[in-house]
């Protein structure tokens, strides 16, 4: 596997391949890969001659408060795994590669307000603004056929696609199912800031999450009281929850009761780390 650093550095790789015409995918993280960050690579593989994955702590989407100076960096783990999982290509950029105006004066993106301001975007005002904001100079610096995420974000994963539509992109959005530890959690790469005890704890989400998914697909139609009775559990766990919602998977709206495709999606503290998963609900 070989690394880039610099713009230049990654052009030196990706025009050749384009000159070959050989299909390349980006897989864009901010590091400390687990097992989940390592599927979307692997997902990336098979639809592409030549995977190109990211390693950048993104400043724009940490508010203030937030935890942007603890935020796990690992890149020599990261390396070794990415190495054995098939990629081709780490891109690292510095800062100054990503932002070269700086961040005082950087061009922003605006995400979709009506997928951007709910959820998380409620507790995390602007986030998804400074998400959208890297990952379109990714997208314009890689240019890849083929973008892959994980559906643990799921709201960033129907924000992304809005970008990609709106703006034209000419490369396909790929979506991989959530990658899950013991006792169901979904695996984040700020589950390191859980002790034992609290990542027993956070196992509770994906229970509460499922036996919910599991009432709606057999025709609760109370869908508020669902979500109060999972707000409640969590919290008689003793959680702290921001939100559970169960919304419309296209686009996050209250659903209709005719709606076919539904998501329920939940965020809360365990201890001082905060946990988001969803999940599908199936009518089948």
């Amino acid at each position: 596997m070989q690394v880039a650093r610099t713009r230049e550095e990654l052009w030196s790789f990706t025009r050749p391949w384009r000159r070959e015409h050989l299909r390349v995918a980006l897989v864009p993280t901010m590091g400390n890969l687990h097992e989940g960050h390592l599927a979307l690579v692997k997902a990336a593989g098979g639809q592409a001659d030549r995977v190109v994955t990211s390693i950048f702590v993104n400043p724009t989407q940490f508010g203030a408060g937030e935890d942007f100076d603890a935020y796990p960096r690992t890149l020599d783990a990261d390396r070794r795994k990415l190495a054995e999982t098939g990629c081709d290509l780490a891109f690292v950029p510095d800062l100054q590669t990503m932002y070269p105006g700086g961040l005082d004066d950087v061009v922003r993106l605006r995400a979709a307000p009506s997928l951007a301001n709910i959820l998380e975007g409620e507790f995390r005002p602007g986030h998804f603004d400074g998400v959208v904001t890297v990952v379109a100079r990714l997208f314009n610096l890689v240019g890849p056929d083929l973008a892959v995420f994980g559906e643990k974000d799921f709201q960033q994963l129907l924000v992304i696609r809005r970008l990609v539509e709106d703006l034209g992109y000419p490369l396909q959005v790929l979506a991989v199912p959530t990658v899950r530890g013991h006792g169901g959690v979904a695996l984040s790469s700020r589950n390191a800031y859980l002790d034992e005890v609290e990542l027993a704890e956070a196992g509770y989400l994906n229970v509460v999450l499922r036996e919910a998914a599991e009432k709606l697909a057999s025709g609760a139609a109370d869908r508020a009281a669902v979500e109060r009775e999972g707000r409640q559990r969590l919290e008689g766990a003793g959680l702290r929850v921001d939100y559970v919602a169960v919304r419309r998977a296209a686009d996050l709206a209250v659903p209709a009761a005719d709606d076919p495709a539904v998501r329920i999606l939940a965020a809360a503290w365990c201890g001082s780390t905060r946990l988001i998963d969803n999940l599908p609900v199936s009518h089948d």
